[in-house]
């Protein structure tokens, strides 16, 4: 969501990339008979090319046709919704199941002892390494490469990056694409981590409570991260809270509620602040004026 936000996209279709991400790595991890070693990154890879090929649809939309992002990629969750519903069944079902995929091995999954140990029996996975690269990857990408300047420069005005030669067809195409890969990854995390099977009939909230994240986090690398850790603990926490304590769970709802309505309301406090500021100095030039045309007199 930060990447497509910082290229002045809205890839509200997370969600889908997550899902279908998530597919394309569980058909590799069930049917690949692979060392872990190799085995792992390939299904990274699937996962990142997965969302990255249900990103680009819409963003091939938007940049030969103008079709807004918003509209397709929300249409693109569905069809993905309904397209690893068919292939779970299809491809990977369990025969004990009617509803999920195959159990991954666990030579297929992100989990491992030391973490599981450090962090005395928690899901926290290797998925957390992966953030913390993509989040470098981000930072570097756009803050040291021209790439980056480009694809930020399209998202502040994509008529002055037209002006200045910047291809902004092919810069949507691609942002679209990358904030797609980082989504499948975030599927690889959730099915081949947290859990170990895909539950059909579920579309993810995850890519939903991207928009609360990214926006928390000021839509920078470094920011995101941390606000993804905090909304981690109050989503984690408050399955503890009713079990442990009197508090209702649904006071973290609540938070997370507050926390993302005074997140998106940020940027019109800000647009009134400069008025008023603005005004202020407006009048503080007359009334200087004023007095000087006095002395002057």
């Amino acid at each position: 969501m930060a990447f497509a936000f910082r290229t002045g996209l809205f890839n509200i279709g997370v969600a889908g990339q997550l899902l279908f991400g998530a597919f394309c790595a569980s058909v590799v991890g069930v049917h690949l008979d692979a060392p872990r070693a190799l085995l792992l990154p390939l299904m990274l890879i699937a996962g990142a090319l997965g969302g990255a090929v249900w990103a680009v649809i819409p963003g091939l939309l938007k940049a030969r046709f103008n079709v807004h992002e918003v509209v397709s990629s929300i249409m693109m969750n569905w069809i993905g919704f309904w397209t690893v519903y068919y292939g779970v069944r299809a491809w990977i079902k369990n025969p004990a199941s009617e509803t999920e995929s195959k159990p991954l091995a666990a030579d297929a999954m992100l989990r491992t002892h030391w973490l599981t140990d450090l962090f005395h029996g928690s899901f926290i996975n290797l998925g957390l390494l992966v953030a913390i690269a993509a989040v470098i990857a981000v930072a570097f990408i756009l803050g040291r490469t021209t790439f980056g300047y480009e694809l930020k420069a399209v998202g502040f005005n994509r008529h002055a990056a037209e002006y200045a030669g910047i291809a902004v067809n092919r810069s949507i195409v691609l942002s679209m694409a990358i904030s797609g890969a980082i989504s499948g990854l975030g599927g690889v995390a959730l099915y081949a981590g947290n859990a170990n099977n895909i539950e059909i009939g579920i579309l993810p909230s995850q890519g939903f409570d991207g928009i609360a994240v990214s926006l928390l986090g000021a839509n920078h690398p470094l920011g995101v991260l941390l606000s993804a850790l905090f909304f981690g603990l109050l989503y984690a926490g408050r399955g503890f809270m009713n079990a442990m304590t009197e508090i209702p769970p649904e006071i973290a709802d609540s938070i997370i509620a507050i926390i993302i309505y005074f997140s998106a309301t940020s940027v019109l406090i800000q647009r009134l602040f400069r008025r008023f500021a603005k005004r202020k100095s407006r009048a503080a030039a007359d009334v200087t004026g004023v007095q000087g045309e006095g002395k002057v007199k």
